[in-house]
């Protein structure tokens, strides 16, 4: 028999505390009814991107004057036109909304603040339970001081949170020069949820061919620690719930982010790899490891391995550790 798994992540009730975070199969409305056929506690919406809908209305603009200097006895076609822009992504989002019983968390990147807010206030009038700020900040300019661009998106964040009434998330990389400053700033304008952390597409080169390449950045199992420690760190220390992300494939990465103090997790990785059917798995392993160890709920036993519940003395979030680490190479391929 299966645990309760109830966990609570921006003020909405979750089955669980798996999440099906952004990404392409997140805006097909079948891969979307696997994953709540497998169990799935929430969804979060493949991403808007501003900069995506002001490629595609480029190419709109040329395919549409394309013939402009045609006689027009000289054609007789239209300009083959697949018009996406945000309209498409709306009415996507609120035809899942529609047909999904789980909640459904929109997800936006933008660049400009008119940008920022416009899309904000479309996405939220589609019904969705949440927003999730993808805040995918690449610095490319050498004279801009870092303090410009985090004082630049917490105003952003800001200003969201004083338009809109839903509950809204900020998913930010671990490239901050302190991440956890910016988060408590964050926290003090209001932010309901942090995602921990952004996996950044890179770019790449092929050698053969002297050219860029693109791939899908996937995370690899495992590839959690670095959100194991700030979810350990900021448990008790703010009042937005952390989800975390990256490399969690299995039940056992979702316990340990719990101990630590998550709310919830988010899988894509592990689903692109194993299919809709790890949730399942996972959740299992989840309810069965929670028998074990005779815990009834989340709760009882979310954050009793994070930072504020260790002994004053204990160095395991600490520079401190990291020293004890390379001292004891015997327990280097410890779990």
């Amino acid at each position: 028999m299966m645990k309760n798994l109830k966990t609570t992540y921006m003020g909405i009730e979750l089955d669980n505390p798996i999440i099906l975070g952004a990404c392409n199969m997140s805006d097909n409305i079948d891969d979307l009814l696997k994953a709540e056929e497998n169990g799935v506690g929430a969804i979060v919406f493949k991403s808007l991107f501003e900069e995506q809908v002001q490629l595609e209305r480029l190419q709109m603009e040329e395919k549409l004057t394309q013939y402009d200097n045609i006689h027009a006895q000289m054609i007789t076609t239209h300009p083959n036109i697949q018009f996406s822009d945000t309209k498409k992504h709306l009415v996507h989002l609120r035809k899942a909304k529609e047909r999904l019983s789980v909640p459904l968390i929109a997800s936006l990147n933008a660049v400009h603040e008119d940008s920022w807010l416009e899309y904000a206030k479309e996405l939220a009038q589609t019904g969705v339970d949440g927003l999730e700020l993808n805040l995918y900040q690449s610095p490319t300019d050498f004279d801009k001081e870092s303090s410009e661009i985090e004082d630049y998106q917490i105003s952003i964040v800001k200003k969201i949170k004083e338009t809109l009434s839903l509950p809204v998330s900020v998913k930010l990389s671990s490239e901050y020069t302190n991440v956890l400053s910016l988060i408590k700033k964050m926290d003090a304008v209001g932010v309901d949820g942090f995602v921990l952390f952004n996996a950044f597409y890179q770019p790449d080169i092929n050698i053969n061919s002297l050219k860029h390449k693109r791939g899908y950045n996937l995370s690899r199992k495992g590839e959690y620690r670095k959100t194991l420690r700030y979810s350990g760190i900021l448990y008790g220390n703010i009042n937005a719930d952390v989800c975390s992300s990256r490399g969690i494939f299995t039940g056992n990465g979702v316990i340990k982010h719990i101990l630590s103090g998550s709310s919830c997790v988010q899988m894509v990785s592990a689903i692109y790899k194993n299919g809709f059917e790890q949730i399942g798995v996972a959740k299992k392993e989840l309810s069965d490891w929670m028998e074990q160890k005779e815990f009834n709920s989340i709760e009882d036993f979310r954050g009793k391995m994070a930072q504020k519940n260790l002994a004053p003395e204990s160095m395991v979030y600490k520079r401190a550790q990291y020293v004890d680490l390379l001292m004891r190479s015997d327990n280097i391929f410890g779990d």
